[in-house]
């Protein structure tokens, strides 16, 4: 069965860091930062319009690649239950059911990895603080009624 999982939460909770072990292990990896990055967009947040385009892009990079049969990691944040229950819905009809994983970082953790990054990589961008402190306190952690749900504490920095 084709595994899907959704990497959820805030910026600089360690997401990628963990989305790239799994990518080693053979999942496809599907980043928002890395298709910006590829655009040559270098600033965040985007703007709305770009991030519909990106999303729509890597929402029908998902389905075909569902349809392929392959494993599928979404290293977004899924900051909200909403944005969560879209993508179980978009999955629901190809016989999948997700898996979150929620890096449950603590905040000051998340917010000092933000401030130290060098914007060197698509996952090193960085975010003015009061834009990172405002995207971490109106994060939704996600809850075991949502679907399978793993929580991992602050997931090291490469």
């Amino acid at each position: 069965m084709t595994r899907v999982v959704l990497m959820c939460g805030p910026a600089g909770s360690g997401k990628s860091t963990v989305a790239r072990r799994l990518e080693a292990q053979g999942m496809v990896r599907l980043s928002f930062d890395q298709e910006a990055w590829r655009r040559g967009i270098q600033t965040m947040p985007l703007p709305g319009d770009v991030h519909e385009e990106i999303e729509q892009e890597l929402r029908a990079r998902l389905v075909a690649l569902v349809a392929d049969g392959a494993d599928v990691v979404l290293d977004f944040s899924f900051w909200s239950k909403r944005a969560r229950l879209a993508y179980r819905d978009l999955l629901r009809p190809l016989g999948v059911v997700p898996e979150t994983i929620y890096l449950a970082t603590p905040r000051a953790v998340a917010l000092e990895r933000l401030d130290g990054r060098s914007h060197a990589h698509p996952d090193d961008y960085a975010l003015p603080d009061d834009v990172a402190a405002d995207y971490f306190d109106h994060f939704e952690p996600p809850t075991a009624a949502e679907g399978p749900l793993t929580v991992l504490g602050a997931a090291p920095t490469q």
